[in-house]
């Protein structure tokens, strides 16, 4: 047999590098990338997988657990990683399915010093543990990218309509939460600090998915994220155009969004569901005194969509309740809520 030839090597600028693992075009490797060490001296690490096509293309990140308890978007990520289709991938996909490995780990929103992570971006190299962690985020797997995608829940007690939140200022970003498939598209401003705002300072698109409720799995909301993400990859030219003939619904978009506050304290019966469609003074659940028959209406305070809503039936006066979607000339029959409440993923 004739000798081989010696496989060619691969370009510097073709070399992805995360914290000290090198990464060439048609690989796949896990790494751990070191982070800050538990006061037991035990070493924390963030875990990753970066999938590389041979062919060049765009570089995504996708990521979840950036609040602990968050924990949706890790099954999301472990099954799109899963996925044979990603052998036919272009370009690079990062993924990052616990960002918050401490929050992760103690079942908890916040890090030990009790900040949130997704008001410390982008971070700072000597600031605080949250600060250090998000400047270690940025500068280790946002600045190798050109889009994102964040995955999250409801918190405290409450559980969200798979929805997509983005600036749509941006064409790029518009088209690919239109893309994504949820079925409603929230038009969010960027709140200082969160992960958001900081990438979108560095002119890459961004989603993020909110979908569920914390420490709960949510089947439909899973395959919702795993069907949005590869349809953005597909849509970026990542993964190769589907061949099916069947299209997602046209996703509904918001403009504006209001909470439904409890009137009063006691026990809350919930008598409309996520993704309902209310009117004007309709009957949203009924907050009764645990000792007696008084109980007190809570009523819509104007059209829209269920899109958020609490858990939790013991309600303290002022409490968030129901999170309403204001929507502009919507059908009054809409394919997209339509699946959902069918449980179509």
């Amino acid at each position: 047999m004739g000798k081989r030839e010696p496989r060619a090597k691969a370009k510097a600028d073709d070399i992805l590098t995360i914290g000290s693992t090198d990464v060439r075009p048609g690989q796949n490797l896990t790494i751990n990338l070191p982070i800050s060490d538990l006061y037991t001296n035990t070493e924390l690490t963030m875990p990753i997988r970066v999938v590389r096509g041979k062919s060049k293309g765009p570089t995504l990140f996708v990521s979840a657990a950036v609040h602990g308890d968050e924990i949706n978007g890790v099954e999301i990520i472990r099954r799109l990683l899963d996925l044979k289709l990603l052998k036919r991938i272009k370009g690079t996909l990062i993924a990052v399915p616990v960002v918050n490995v401490f929050g992760f780990l103690s079942h908890s929103r916040y890090l030990p010093d009790r900040r949130d992570l997704n008001r410390s971006f982008p971070g700072s190299e000597k600031g605080s543990l949250a600060a250090r962690l998000a400047y270690l985020f940025m500068n280790e797997i946002v600045s190798h990218c050109t889009y994102g995608i964040d995955l999250h829940t409801g918190s405290n007690h409450r559980t969200n309509l798979p929805q997509i939140r983005a600036l749509l200022d941006n064409p790029e970003t518009e088209r690919l939460a239109k893309a994504f498939g949820a079925p409603v598209i929230l038009n969010s401003d960027l709140r200082d600090g969160s992960m958001r705002q900081a990438v979108s300072d560095k002119d890459i698109p961004m989603l993020l998915f909110e979908a569920g409720e914390p420490l709960r799995f949510d089947e439909v909301s899973i395959r919702y994220g795993v069907r949005g993400i590869v349809s953005v990859m597909r849509s970026i030219g990542m993964l190769p155009r589907s061949r099916s003939s069947h299209h997602a619904p046209e996703p509904l978009l918001a403009k504006s969004t209001h909470w439904i506050r409890a009137p009063h304290s006691g026990l809350l019966r919930v008598k409309k569901s996520l993704g309902a469609r209310v009117k004007k003074n309709d009957l949203l659940g009924v907050i009764a005194h645990p000792l007696g028959r008084h109980e007190v209406e809570v009523m819509a305070e104007k059209s829209g969509i269920i899109i958020g809503q609490v858990d939790l039936p013991l309600v303290n006066e002022g409490d968030a309740l129901f999170h309403i979607a204001s929507l502009e000339s919507a059908p009054k029959n809409h394919a997209a809520l339509e699946a959902f409440q069918a449980g179509v993923g």
